[in-house]
C-alpha cells in the first residue's frame, strides 16, 4: 500500500511539472517612441502571474535615465543595457513603485525596460495594472 502511494504521489508531481512547463510566461514586447521634441514618455500596460512587460528604447552612453513605475503595489521593473536580456543578465538598475531609479548610461544602444511583478505575487496569479514613465536626456 505505501508503495501505491509513492507511486500516486510522484504521478501527480509529474503532472503538475508537466502542466506549469507548458504554461509558458508570455512577455509582450512594446518599442518606446517619445513625442516629437519631448524626451520622455508614459506607457500603460498590464500583466497576470509571472507574465511581463518589454519595454525596448535607444539610448547613448553618457545620457541620463529615470524610469519610474505607478499604478498597482505588486510592479517592479529592471533595466538592461545593450546587448543582455533579462535572465540571461544583470541588471544595471531595478525599482518599483514608490522606488524610481536614475543613472548614467554606460553604451549606446537599445535598452530593455522590463515590468513585471515579484514571485510570491507572480505564483498567486494577481493581475498588475501599471504605468511606466520612461525619461532619457
Amino acid at each position: 500500500m505505501k508503495h501505491v502511494i509513492a507511486v500516486l504521489a510522484l504521478a501527480c508531481l509529474l503532472v503538475g511539472l508537466a502542466v506549469s512547463a507548458s504554461g509558458a510566461d508570455q512577455v509582450t514586447t512594446v518599442p518606446v517612441h517619445f513625442p516629437h521634441g519631448a524626451s520622455s514618455a508614459t506607457q500603460k500596460g498590464h500583466f497576470t502571474g509571472y507574465d511581463s512587460v518589454h519595454y525596448t528604447l535607444d539610448a547613448n552612453a553618457g545620457q541620463v535615465m529615470r524610469v519610474s513605475v505607478s499604478g498597482s503595489n505588486n510592479a517592479s521593473f529592471n533595466i538592461y543595457k545593450p546587448g543582455d536580456e533579462p535572465g540571461a543578465a544583470e541588471a544595471i538598475g531595478s525599482g518599483g513603485v514608490g522606488t524610481p531609479w536614475e543613472g548614467k548610461l554606460p553604451a549606446s544602444g537599445e535598452y530593455i525596460v522590463q515590468v513585471y511583478q515579484m514571485r510570491a505575487s507572480a505564483r498567486r496569479g494577481e493581475k498588475v495594472d501599471f504605468s511606466a514613465q520612461i525619461a532619457v536626456r
